[in-house]
């Protein structure tokens, strides 16, 4: 098993990494939470014109994939970069139509050329209200909703939820149980991006915020907990990228528990680290920091995924 990256990925991610750097994505994100979309959509374009959504869809409905290992090799860029909207369910719904030629004919060349957003409602639907697919899993089936209703906000404010309203167009009579693994390795990838770039935020505030007399991150106390957050989020690559060559529900689910804990808990060092500063909405770190804590959670948490890694026959 190989758990290298090759030239051509590794070139993949830093060319997202410059279209994401030059966007400004704290500012979208702002602008995302407080219900203008504008500029997020047409990121949103770039980023499919860059072919990440296409990624997760088969070549016969305009894809280039499905390519698990260069979706991870995105995600954790979307997560460094902390960029808004149902990406995730987005790819999810490209894993449950891709078994049904109809609707996958009809749908997936949207999603896969960006003109059309997607999320998945199971049963609360992130962003239904700017989504222009939203799918319903009800009864063990895939259903086209007809809209969404009860819009409430998540812990991260870039993150609203929704009800999916019920009727609408049967997709599929099943669910296809694999559709589940390509949330999860998504969630995985665009958790360990996050704990990246907080890592990175606060190795720079303490080389730069100075007490005594010197930096704070010169004091031995700062520098080990940021080890340890760097260990626990270098722990994580391997398996992510191991999930993503297996697409086995026991790897997956590993790889989830393993970046999401270890993203959650440089989000804890980082907030200790930046004081109360770290807790203004104002400060770009809380962008980060909520998105670490609602990733956790969201398609399988530490206990539900835990409970597949222990249950997976040997």
């Amino acid at each position: 098993m190989r758990f290298l990256l090759t030239e051509e990925q590794r070139a993949f991610a830093r060319s997202l990494d410059a279209l994401l750097a030059a966007a400004d994505t704290p500012s979208l994100v702002r602008s995302w939470s407080a219900g203008d979309t504008t500029a997020g959509r047409a990121l949103w374009s770039r980023i499919a014109e860059a072919g990440v959504f296409a990624l997760a869809v088969p070549e016969e409905f305009e894809g280039v994939g499905p390519l698990p290992v260069e979706l991870g090799v995105a995600f954790v860029e979307l997560g460094r970069h902390a960029v808004p909207g149902p990406l995730v369910e987005t790819v999810l719904a490209a894993a449950l139509l891709s078994g049904r030629p109809e609707p996958a004919g009809r749908l997936l060349p949207q999603l896969a050329s960006g003109k059309a957003l997607a999320t998945v409602g199971a049963p609360y639907a992130l962003d239904a209200d700017t989504a222009d697919l939203v799918l319903a899993l009800r009864d063990g089936q895939v259903w086209r909703a007809p809209g969404a209703r009860n819009i409430r906000p998540s812990l991260d404010p870039a993150r609203r939820l929704a009800t999916p309203l019920p009727g609408g167009e049967l997709l599929s009579p099943v669910i296809p149980p694999e559709a589940v693994l390509w949330a999860r390795l998504a969630t995985a990838a665009q958790a360990l991006g996050v704990g990246l770039a907080l890592l990175d935020r606060t190795v720079a505030h303490v080389g730069q915020r100075v007490q005594f007399g010197v930096p704070t991150g010169s004091f031995q106390a700062v520098k080990h907990r940021l080890a340890d957050a760097r260990t626990a989020l270098e722990f994580a690559r391997p398996l992510l990228f191991g999930a993503a060559l297996s697409m086995t529900p026991a790897d997956v689910a590993a790889a989830k528990v393993a970046a999401c804990e270890a993203a959650y808990a440089t989000a804890r060092t980082a907030l200790q680290l930046h004081g109360a500063i770290g807790y203004t909405a104002e400060y770009d770190l809380s962008l980060w920091l909520t998105k670490a804590r609602a990733l956790r959670t969201a398609w399988g948490g530490p206990a539900e995924c835990r409970a597949v890694v222990l249950g997976a026959p040997r």
